[in-house]
Formats: structure tokens, C-alpha cells, sequence
């Protein structure tokens, strides 16, 4: 795909979204996510490389209520049941170590369920999304527009569903995009290629951040 100026990343004014990326999807974990445990390094690179330049982050994380009043359809049921990853106050809710600035750091699931944006550091904050996208139903939008944001990086858990929907919603919402697929767990070529066809910009974590 030949880049023009309405698609080129501006890094200046870029911010890392981190999804999903939740102990319960560890390798080893009952509802391990293929992949995820493996990108882990590459995705500390990237969350590292915004850290050192200043740049904004935003963890987007799921937070399920065991009682699955807050749950997608598609799960509710075996929340309901006693089954489901990411439910609210258990350790699979957690960020994976090495994602936040200090390990002993935890999500606050009371503020962020009330739709408001946790702060860990001077320019990152964790924020809890109630479906697929990180835009849908939160103040992620108007969180990056505030900050002068053009262009947004995506890293995460599970492309198909989470980073996937994030992406869609992003370019929708003109931000340009650049996605790393090898701190993307469940991604593969061809979704690189349909990626690049919507204007995503699709760089490996070595030519990102060195």
C-alpha cells in the first residue's frame, strides 16, 4: 500500500491502546488465549517505548460482574453459571505482570465500572470497555482528542475479537493507525493484508521501535 498524508502515523502525537491484555488469558490460566503469553515480550517493548518518550498509553481491560449483568451475550451465560475470565476482584482480571509501571499496581474496578479512567502515571491511565471495542460506551474518544492524538497504536489479546473491533472503530473515527502484529495474539497475514487495505499502517515491534 503506497502511504499518503492522510494515512501516515504522526508518533508525535500517537497513543499506545494496550487490549485485553489480562492474566486470565495467560498461558496455563483456564481461559488461556493462544499467543498470548508468547507476544508478552513484544508488547512490554512498545508499552516500554511510549513509556520512555511520554507518550500516552491506555490499558483497555474487560471487567465481568459474576452475577453476568454486565456481559456479552455470547458469555453471560457461563458467568452466570460460575465459569468466565475477568471477573471483578479476581486475580484473572489483573494486568500481566510487566504491563503496568509496577507489578504490586491493580486496576480499581469500582472507578473504573463507573466509566471513568483509572491513572497509574503522569500520561498512562487503565480504562474498562463493556464490549468488543474500546470506543464503544466509553470516554476513550474524547480522552485522545483532549490530548492532541492523531494516531493511535494497537497491541493486545486476541485479534479476532477485542483489537480487531478497536481497530474499526479507530479508523471510523478518522485516527490513523498503526498495528503490531507481533504483539497481537491470534493474528495472522491475511488479517494483516485486510488491515492494510482500511489505511492501517502494520509494522513489526523491531522496525516500530528501533
Amino acid at each position: 500500500m503506497d502511504m499518503n498524508s492522510y494515512l501516515e502515523p504522526d508518533l508525535e502525537h500517537s497513543a499506545l491502546i494496550s487490549v485485553d491484555i489480562q492474566r486470565d488469558a495467560l498461558e496455563g490460566q483456564p481461559y488461556e488465549v493462544p499467543g498470548t503469553s508468547a507476544m508478552l515480550p513484544d508488547a512490554r517493548r512498545v508499552i516500554e517505548y511510549y513509556r520512555t518518550g511520554s507518550l500516552p498509553i491506555v490499558h483497555v481491560v474487560r471487567i465481568y460482574l459474576s452475577d453476568g449483568s454486565n456481559v456479552d451475550l455470547c458469555r453471560r451465560r457461563s458467568v452466570e453459571e460460575g465459569g468466565g475470565m475477568f471477573i471483578a476482584g479476581t486475580e484473572g482480571a489483573e494486568l500481566a505482570d510487566g504491563i503496568l509501571p509496577g507489578n504490586d499496581m491493580r486496576i480499581d474496578t469500582d472507578l473504573l465500572l463507573s466509566g471513568k479512567l483509572q491513572q497509574v502515571e503522569e500520561n498512562e491511565w487503565i480504562m474498562y470497555k463493556p464490549r468488543w471495542g474500546a470506543f464503544y460506551k466509553t470516554p476513550l474518544e474524547g480522552h485522545l482528542r483532549s490530548l492532541g492524538i492523531s494516531t493511535i497504536t494497537v497491541v493486545g489479546c486476541n485479534y479476532p475479537n477485542c483489537p480487531r473491533t478497536t481497530i474499526y472503530e479507530a479508523s471510523e473515527r478518522d485516527f490513523r493507525i498503526v498495528a503490531i502484529p507481533d504483539a497481537i495474539s491470534g493474528i495472522d497475514k491475511q488479517a494483516c493484508e485486510e488491515l492494510e487495505n482500511i489505511g492501517v499502517v502494520v509494522k513489526s515491534v523491531d522496525s516500530f521501535t528501533w
